[in-house]
Parts: C-alpha cells; sequence; structure tokens
C-alpha cells in the first residue's frame, strides 16, 4: 500500500485539500477543507494506505485558526 498524503493549502479566498497534486475543491475555510481531508484520509486508511494530513498554522494565511477572516 501506499501513502496517502492530504495537506490543507490557502486557494484564492479560501481553502483546498491538496491530494496527489491536484488541488479540486474550494472550501470557505481551513476548518472544511480538513473535514473533508480527514473523512477521505479515513477512507484510505480502511484500505491500509499509510495516511499524512497537514494543516498549516495561522501565520501560514487568513488570520485566523479556522483559516476564518476575523468580522
Amino acid at each position: 500500500m501506499g501513502v496517502a498524503d492530504y495537506k490543507i493549502i490557502s486557494k484564492g479566498n479560501g481553502w483546498s485539500v491538496l491530494h496527489d497534486g491536484v488541488a479540486a475543491n474550494d472550501y470557505a475555510s481551513k476548518e472544511a477543507a480538513f473535514e473533508s481531508a480527514v473523512a477521505a484520509a479515513s477512507l484510505a486508511m480502511r484500505e491500509g494506505h499509510e495516511v499524512r494530513v497537514s494543516v498549516p498554522g495561522s501565520e501560514a494565511g487568513h488570520g485566523t485558526a479556522p483559516g476564518i477572516e476575523d468580522q
């Protein structure tokens, strides 16, 4: 089995999940992108893959920890 690597990345004014070199979906918050990545990672884990999920800290962009701009 291979490694399933999911990286939360800043994309335009939102966030995305980079997997296999593709960031196909857009999310309004870092937290929403994380939840999507974890769901996919859970399936990959059940299939026997090593799983990695990485999320940038708030200093990496968009201000707050969940990635939503302050109101």
